[in-house]
């Protein structure tokens, strides 16, 4: 158990809160990698999150805190939790009970996409080039 405490002080000494003090945390199905959503917590939403082993936002619209399921039965139970490169977005991942959205979906990311034009690696472009022979000569000018 002590061990477990002094990772969480370390999580809340590291972590980088913005302005108004708050950290994104993108919650992520344990066993599937399925993003569910995105929230965001302040220093003591991160504590208790890290603490309790249920996940709690603050709202930024009501200014106080929240755990999903509280009242729609459908929880969040933290499985694991990393901190990003930068220290300033963290990424929990939780067996989600029931749906994750507020709409009743399974996922606040339900599946309308948006266009966007879509990049290729160059690697893959020498790959479909019949030409070429390395997937390095990608980066080289074509005659």
């Amino acid at each position: 158990m002590t061990d477990l405490l002094s990772a969480s002080d370390d999580a809340l000494a590291r972590a980088v809160f913005n302005s108004d003090g708050l950290l994104p945390a993108v919650i992520q199905q344990w066993d599937t990698g399925e993003v569910l959503m995105l929230g965001w917590m302040n220093r003591e939403a991160l504590r208790r999150t890290l603490s309790e082993g249920r996940v709690t936002f603050w709202s930024r619209s009501r200014q106080e805190f929240w755990r999903k399921g509280d009242t729609s039965g459908h929880a969040q139970y933290v499985k694991s939790a990393a901190l990003d490169c930068d220290a300033d977005t963290l990424l929990v991942q939780a067996d989600q009970v029931g749906a994750a959205c507020h709409t009743g979906a399974r996922t606040c990311f339900d599946g309308r996409g948006i266009d966007v034009v879509t990049g290729t690696r160059p690697e893959a472009e020498a790959a479909a080039d019949p030409t070429s022979t390395d997937p390095a000569s990608a980066d080289e000018p074509k005659d």
